[in-house]
């Protein structure tokens, strides 16, 4: 059986899962993090896609008379791009959509207090 204080808390909670600007923001982060997964699923799979069906060209040396192939620079771009990529998704979910969700929090919150 659950106590008041645990009802309260999942009342709480349901408001600012309803709470408009809560469900819009929880819509942008979604959007915002499929579109990123999308551009990296499709960065690995060209990468992949290339490797399969036309080693040769990553195959190609930079320098004629070096052992360097633009596979290396190609394969560590596609890591340092996931990385970026994932970092600027951070920075965006720790900043702007955190601080909607904690402004969500403070009125839903302030709201309770008045009760």
């Amino acid at each position: 059986m659950r106590n008041h204080q645990e009802l309260k808390e999942e009342a709480v909670a349901e408001k600012i899962l309803s709470h408009p600007k809560f469900q819009q923001m929880s819509r942008q982060k979604s959007v915002f993090g499929w579109s990123f997964s999308f551009i990296i699923f499709v960065m690995y799979v060209a990468f992949i896609w290339v490797i399969g069906t036309n080693p040769e060209l990553f195959a190609t040396k930079v320098n004629p008379d070096g052992v360097t192939t633009w596979g290396i620079y190609v394969g560590i771009f596609v890591i340092i791009f996931s990385f970026v990529i994932t970092a600027i998704y951070v920075y965006f979910a720790n900043g702007k959509f955190e601080k909607i969700t904690q402004d969500v929090v403070k009125e839903v919150m302030g709201a309770e207090d008045e009760k």
